[in-house]
């Protein structure tokens, strides 16, 4: 299903068969703790950030709207100031099936994945990356446990050695240890904490008081949840990385600055009580 009835955007930046010897189905049991109960179907906002991808984005938006949903979808690009021809690219696009916002220099990641969210007009919001390491036939398989009321934030999780390919030992062990260290601290146990596939309710999102605008982004987003008491129910999902030389941005400085992030919002309410991260389970 393609996108439809986009709404105008604000401006940036501001969802038995059987005999009588048959057992009673069970009850869902909300993995997330949030099982979804707004009014309404599920429409999801797929929110793409864009950052000199002329290589891939043609080909991520087109195989994100040639999917089959399960539920209406809109697409919301945010290129995020590139330099080359990604924003003459995306302009073929813009219109019924795609949104498309353009920020007038680079403000980072983060920046473009939270005016994309700000735009949005779904139910749940999806980031998917453009650089096609991720694909978006797995979204429908995402979207299932929301649809049939079972959970409401689910993570499309990366399974070392199951449908992956890591272009390096470093990234693969940098991911299990900040991963590791989040588990940790919130007593958790997600499998990916860098998935970019977080399916997650617009509201919820929007309440999360999220404030980095680079790759830290991703990091505190499940903080944030998992202080609150969230815990993600997981999809496993296929990933193929790329190289710095094909265009892979993140380096070691953001595993650093991820592992400051999980400590600053785990221990913030012991420093700050009711201050911007406000009260809350750790």
């Amino acid at each position: 299903m393609r996108a439809h009835d986009l709404a105008a955007p604000p401006p940036a930046l501001q969802q038995a068969e059987g005999g009588d010897a048959a057992p009673a189905p069970l009850p869902a049991r909300p993995a997330s703790g949030r099982p979804w109960s707004g009014d309404g179907p599920v429409k999801l906002s797929i929110l793409m950030a864009a950052y000199n991808e002329e290589r891939t984005i043609a080909a991520a938006v087109e195989s994100v709207l040639g999917v089959s949903y399960p539920c209406e979808v809109e697409l919301i690009v945010v290129d995020d100031g590139s330099r080359d021809r990604t924003a003459e690219l995306l302009s073929r696009y813009s219109g019924e099936d795609v949104k498309t916002h353009r920020h007038p220099r680079n403000l980072g990641k983060g920046a473009a994945l939270l005016t994309a969210g700000r735009l949005a007009r779904g139910t749940h919001i999806l980031p998917f990356d453009a650089d096609m390491e991720y694909s978006p036939d797995d979204i429908p398989r995402l979207l299932e446990p929301v649809i049939e009321g079972h959970c409401d934030v689910v993570y499309g999780s990366r399974l070392f050695g199951v449908n992956t390919v890591y272009q390096s030992y470093r990234y693969a062990l940098g991911n299990r240890l900040t991963t590791f260290a989040a588990n940790v601290l919130f007593d958790a146990h997600l499998a990916d904490l860098h998935t970019c596939l977080k399916l997650i309710p617009l509201s919820l999102f929007r309440s999360l008081h999220l404030g980095s605008h680079g790759f830290g982004l991703d990091t505190e987003v499940t903080a944030r949840l998992l202080r609150l008491g969230v815990r993600p129910f997981e999809v496993p999902v296929s990933y193929y990385s790329r190289t710095h030389a094909e265009g892979k941005k993140i380096t070691w400085h953001d595993g650093v600055s991820c592992l400051f992030i999980l400590g600053r919002i785990r221990f913030s309410h012991a420093l700050r009580a009711g201050g911007p991260d406000g009260p809350g389970p750790a």
